[in-house]
């Protein structure tokens, strides 16, 4: 866990859950904002050429290539998984959920971030299954 995140301990369980109740960020720290990403390549042609976008048909693998496009992002800010405090995951079949979750707790450690798993009717491709959205918090980089 980040030195800058606290986790706050609502009660104690043995059940595995991807995600945290509650973290507390003490202030002093600079807010990450990651935008949706998804299994696609992170950057692709706007507006989208489907043919020339290949999602795996795997929710699982989907979700790896998502998280490494997001590892992507957070290495580019000089952050990590450890410093993310929130995602936002949106699913076009909640029975996926318990498959990515298993994923992303490969990806992800405890303090595991807060987040809000939402089922959605599709996203920017028929084909892709999930994105996710991302806050992080990485010690301020100001000099005041």
């Amino acid at each position: 866990m980040s030195a800058h995140i606290e986790h706050v301990e609502v009660a104690k369980t043995d059940f595995f859950m991807p995600f945290s109740p509650v973290l507390r960020v003490p202030a002093g720290g600079d807010l990450l904002f990651l935008s949706g990403t998804t299994a696609l390549p992170l950057f692709h042609q706007h507006p989208h050429i489907h043919e020339d976008l290949n999602p795996p048909e795997d929710v699982q693998e989907q979700t790896r290539l998502l998280m490494e496009n997001m590892r992507a992002c957070l290495e580019a800010a000089g952050a990590g998984f450890s410093d993310v405090v929130r995602t936002d995951v949106f699913i076009t079949d909640m029975g996926d959920q318990d498959a990515i979750g298993e994923v992303l707790g490969q990806y992800f450690s405890e303090p595991y971030p807060a987040s809000t798993l939402i089922q959605i009717g599709s996203l920017v491709d028929p084909r892709v299954k999930l994105e996710i959205s991302a806050i992080a918090v990485v010690p301020s980089s100001r000099n005041d």
